[in-house]
């Protein structure tokens, strides 16, 4: 509905009220404008039956659009995206199989759909739309390789309207059509008129039976044209004079209904009857969505909207315990996980035979197979939706970072996919992203990153950060038990340094739940990953009583047990490895000073690392890093 500000700039408007009513009747005329028949059909393999079922719904979202323009005249409704001029396309394909989103990034996501048909021999193929503007995007790319590699059941259909919004193709990409782009990604590729409705089911009809028996990808490239803007509000005056006369005549409607009746199976009875049919339901559904009331707004309903539901059981074991390394639990955790789940998959940079990076999924392959352990071309964003695909598909997914601080190649999957897709319908994200993080190797300003701040800030993620063998195990199983996005980041130093004995069996920690390190009376040191070895060091000294908190996940984060250690000592310290400003540190200052100011002793402390980037020389990470300077800051909160 209309809100008031935006009535009163609609009452403000007449002069554009007026504009619509001469335009729309010419709108409304492009069926009936037409005086013969510009496209040519070929009814093979289609009865009558079903061309009058075609031609009724493919009416049905032109009519609707008709409806939605009086609407708009009569201030009832705000913008759309039209597809008014691209009908033959979106029926089509949906009349042929179905259809998902028109956005660069659901290509990936229709990898890992396709992926869990092939993987369950379901022997299903999956259709994924993007416009000619979006295959400039770089998912466009990434995706259309893994489909082409993995040799996955995807039809990556490409809507080549000519303009992305007011772009011109000419300004768009150099390559005469979308098809040429085919023997690139070693795939086909066919091109259909997209406004011969019949031939775009016949099309679809003929890859879809194909790929399903015979897994591949297929670019399909549909000539249409959008004769309506982008959306509303930003209208067509950057079209050409006469250019949207001359596409009027491919209009997918009307000379389908042409069609039909010069062969005789469409009546103007049976016409004016689907009319009227298709009038009234567009009518009562219209008139049905004015009578819900309007939305009630409840912070308890959508603080629990963010997250899928899912109530962690925590699993201990007694058993057995064996002196393991911190990357040691980490396979340990992958390799029970991927027992207890038939339906997990892994996918990363050389993680199959190879073993990864840090050689933590070594041996996976012989034990799980490469349908499970896949090694992936070096397309991040491409791979995280893939998971999601996988995820949506009923299957569980782990995307490995070869590198955190390669994440940013996925960086939109992450925060606008993964993060967002419980909120907005409901569907989990079965996906666990391990990010390999941290400085204190010499490995340089792009792969010591400590990036957790980045994610910290969107709602809808969880993120895990384990500093002991102990953790990493037990976060990791319980990463990939959740149905929500986690992230889980492995401090790349602790991977050979750190050791201890923990469980042989599979057992889980809780996500949310901080750890006290030691008990300490005289200050309190709040931190995480490197930071918890840092801490404990550095008091044990110094021969400070230190209330250590390990808050192991970073989100949800536990706060009654910071608020609760700040307390008990009055005086606090919060240490991160990640840089000092725009740090998770700032945040956990601004929670303690809103809700323990009357136990504070002493202002409360941050110590991080510089605002640069990590360096390489080990003088120059040592200095970058807020291990020495956590010394003199100790002695200081001490003594204040």
């Amino acid at each position: 509905m209309w809100t008031a500000f935006f009535v009163d700039k609609m009452l403000k408007c007449e002069k554009r009220f007026a504009h619509f009513a001469v335009i729309l009747p010419k709108q409304f005329r492009y069926m009936e404008a037409l005086e013969k028949r510009y496209i040519e059909f070929n009814r093979d393999g289609f009865d009558d039956q079903e061309l009058l079922t075609i031609y009724r719904t493919l009416l049905k979202p032109r009519m609707i659009e008709e409806k939605m323009l009086i609407l708009l005249r009569q201030g009832k409704i705000t913008k759309w995206f039209s597809g008014w001029g691209q009908e033959g396309i979106s029926v089509g394909c949906a009349y042929a199989m179905g259809m998902i989103s028109h956005l660069g990034p659901q290509l990936g996501i229709a990898d890992g759909i396709a992926l869990a048909s092939k993987l369950s021999d379901a022997k299903k193929s999956t259709i994924v739309f993007t416009g000619d503007g979006g295959a400039s995007e770089g998912d466009f790319h990434e995706s259309l390789n893994v489909a082409s590699v993995w040799d996955l059941p995807v039809i990556f259909a490409i809507e080549n309207n000519c303009w992305g919004l007011s772009t011109p193709s000419v300004e768009q990409f150099r390559c005469k059509q979308f098809i040429d782009k085919g023997i690139g990604y070693g795939m086909e590729a066919a091109q259909v008129d997209g406004n011969n409705i019949v031939d775009v089911i016949r099309t679809i009809r003929k890859i879809n039976n194909d790929i399903r028996s015979n897994p591949k990808p297929y670019i399909l490239e549909l000539m249409t044209f959008r004769m309506r803007g982008h959306e509303e509000a930003s209208g067509t005056k950057y079209y050409p004079e006469g250019l949207q006369d001359e596409w009027s005549k491919q209009d997918p409607v009307a000379n389908f209904e042409l069609y039909l009746k010069e062969i005789g199976v469409l009546t103007n009875e049976i016409d004016e009857k689907y009319r009227a049919e298709l009038k009234e339901e567009i009518q009562h559904g219209f008139d049905e969505a004015n009578s819900e009331p309007m939305i009630d707004a409840s912070l308890e309903r959508e603080m629990d909207d963010l997250y899928a539901p899912f109530n962690q059981v925590v699993h201990n074991s007694n058993g057995n315990k064996t002196e393991k390394r911190f990357i040691d639990a980490i396979q340990d955790g992958l390799r029970q996980s991927m027992e207890k789940y038939p339906e997990l998959v892994i996918m990363g940079q050389d993680i199959a035979e190879y073993g990864g990076a840090f050689k933590v999924t070594e041996g996976f392959v012989d034990q799980f197979g490469k349908g499970r352990v896949r090694n992936t071309p070096i397309c991040e964003s491409a791979i995280v939706g893939a998971g999601l695909g996988l995820s949506i598909s009923g299957m569980k997914a782990i995307v490995e970072m070869q590198f955190a601080d390669f994440v940013t190649c996925g960086f939109n999957q992450i925060v606008n996919n993964l993060a967002k897709i419980h909120w907005r319908w409901g569907q989990n994200a079965d996906v666990v992203v391990r990010m390999p993080t941290g400085a204190g190797t010499a490995a340089g300003p792009f792969h010591s990153q400590s990036n957790e701040a980045w994610f910290f800030h969107t709602p809808g993620l969880k993120i895990v950060y384990p500093s002991t063998p102990f953790d990493a195990k037990g976060l990791m199983n319980a990463a990939i038990e959740d149905p929500n996005p986690v992230m889980v980041f492995e401090h790349k130093y602790l991977y050979r340094s750190m050791k201890e004995e923990i469980p042989d069996d599979y057992y889980t920690v809780e996500i949310g739940k901080a750890r006290q390190v030691v008990e300490g009376n005289e200050l309190t040191i709040i931190t995480y990953g490197l930071g918890v070895h840092w801490a404990t060091e550095a008091t044990e000294a110094l021969n400070i009583s230190a209330e250590i908190v390990d808050l192991r996940s970073l989100l949800p984060l536990d706060t009654e047990s910071i608020y609760s250690a700040v307390r008990k000592t009055g005086k606090v310290l919060v240490l991160h490895e990640d840089c000092m400003t725009g740090g998770i540190g700032g945040e956990l200052v601004a929670l303690i000073n809103e809700h323990c100011f009357t136990d504070l002793d002493a202002p409360v402390k941050r110590i991080a690392s510089l605002d640069t980037p990590v360096p390489f020389a080990v003088p120059l990470e040592n200095q970058f890093l807020p291990k020495e300077r956590l010394i003199e800051a100790l002695k200081e909160l001490k003594n204040y």
